[in-house]
């Protein structure tokens, strides 16, 4: 992924990569496995899950940003890394997509859709806890991946052009706040659905289920599109902050087409 040479740009971009990487499944997934938990065990805490293992992934985004920037003048990012972290994206959505559409076929049609993520699931018993420095330390580990590391190292390495190590401390600032307002939102809205647990969360929740799959799927295919083909790669180039911010409109328009369609009054006869 290029990353633009203007800071301002730079600035939306990394806010923008952090929101959408707040909405990746394995972050929607252990979010709600967190607020499922706390509802039952700490009711006053599950609308605040979705923002402690926010937190706590972006103070290691920032650790890595800062360790990198540190770095910068004796390391530079590795031309393999791109090519090896594009195709782990590439196969972990593919999977991810296909699980959630799974899940949304298979989950009888009075039960809430529950979204599904790899480490989500690696780490399920990480989810049963109540303690906000533990829920912090649950999504400090889900920083400690090729893709979260590899995207902090890289727009750190970029920052350090624009004025050194301060700089990189800005960009995973930056990140941080983006995934904070993406996973803090998704945090106060599963807990409101869970809440009401009615027809109307019913169908947001396969809605959504079915949003997570498209959007993996979709991304996958993109992402092998721009490897195999360089007018589709030369067509990318400069769009980044645009497509980050379709990812989430997306997602966004998913939540409020369930809301229609559960006030549909011959869905809500069914």
């Amino acid at each position: 992924m290029d990353l633009p040479n203007d800071w301002l740009a730079l600035l939306a971009l990394v806010f923008i990569l952090g929101a959408k990487h707040g909405l990746d499944a394995d972050h929607l997934a252990t979010i709600d496995g967190l607020t499922r938990y706390n509802l039952r065990m700490a009711p006053s805490r599950a609308r605040w899950c979705g923002t402690l293992f926010s937190l706590g992934h972006g103070a290691v985004v920032m650790l890595i940003a800062l360790g990198v920037g540190a770095a910068s003048t004796r390391w530079q990012v590795p031309e393999w890394m791109d090519a090896v972290g594009t195709w782990i994206s590439i196969c972990f959505l593919t999977v991810l997509g296909l699980l959630n559409l799974r899940a949304v076929l298979a989950t009888p049609a009075g039960d809430m859709v529950s979204t599904v993520g790899i480490k989500a699931g690696l780490l399920r018993r990480l989810q049963a806890t109540s303690h906000p420095l533990a829920i912090a330390a649950v999504g400090s580990l889900f920083a400690l991946s090729f893709d979260t590391m590899s995207q902090a190292a890289l727009f750190a390495v970029t920052a350090t052009q624009h004025g050194g190590i301060g700089h990189s401390l800005v960009l995973g600032v930056a990140f941080t706040s983006g995934m904070l307002l993406a996973d803090g939102a998704n945090g106060l809205w599963i807990a409101g659905l869970l809440r009401r647990a009615d027809h109307r969360a019913r169908i947001t929740s396969r809605v959504m289920g079915l949003m997570v799959a498209a959007i993996s799927l979709s991304v996958a295919a993109f992402g092998l599109a721009r490897w195999l083909r360089a007018d589709v790669s030369g067509w990318y180039e400069g769009k980044e902050l645009l497509v980050g911010t379709m990812v989430i409109l997306a997602l966004g328009a998913s939540f409020l087409i369930g809301n229609w369609l559960a006030r549909t009054p011959r869905l809500a006869a069914e």
